[in-house]
């Protein structure tokens, strides 16, 4: 059960208990336009892992020197939270395992296929990508980088994820953090 940091940890901590699979996490970061943090031009995540949105690149017009640096801020965050949520426990082992990735929602899926791809490159032999909500564009699009999708809605028109939800109070690194140190006690 690998969520991403920080919604998507609650949840797959929740799934993980009830089907006794180990709980990690996969770090990455959704590169934002600037002039509209909340929509993913890309993201980036672990072990180098690059990826771009290519619509709303092609209406960006941004120069490459501004993207990269954009990567290098993210990529300095990214390390930090691996490092904080991880608190010197190893990664999972995904050689040969079934990955079920989890996220609280999707809007582009950027960061979901990031994480799709991180999992791979560490040996996942099946992806499951599994959200409770998600726009069913964004589905679509994600079925090159997962064996299996799992969404719960796909409401339309869809703006947000935080929109689907009563509570979309953000989860601290703290509860992160606690979530996988419970997970990790025998």
């Amino acid at each position: 059960m690998l969520g991403l940091p920080r919604g998507g940890v609650p949840i797959a901590a929740e799934i993980g208990r009830a089907l006794g699979a180990p709980l990690d996490i996969i770090v990455v970061r959704k590169l934002g336009l600037p002039s509209q943090p909340e929509l993913a031009m890309g993201a980036i995540g672990e072990d180098g892992v690059y990826v771009e949105n290519e619509e709303v690149m092609a209406t960006a017009a941004l120069c490459a020197f501004d993207i990269e640096a954009m990567v290098r801020r993210e990529r300095v965050e990214l390390t930090r939270r691996a490092e904080r949520y991880r608190d010197g426990r190893p990664r999972l082992d995904l050689r040969g395992h079934c990955a079920v990735i989890v996220d609280d929602g999707i809007a582009t899926g950027s960061t979901a296929r990031a994480a799709c791809r991180v999992a791979r490159a560490h040996g996942a032999s099946r992806i499951v990508l599994a959200v409770p909500v998600a726009p069913e564009a964004a589905v679509l699009a994600l079925h090159d980088v997962c064996d299996h999708m799992l969404c719960v809605a796909n409401p339309e028109p869809f703006y947000a994820v935080g929109e689907w939800y009563d509570d979309f109070f953000p989860t601290s690194d703290f509860e992160v953090v606690e979530l996988l140190r419970a997970s990790a006690q025998p």
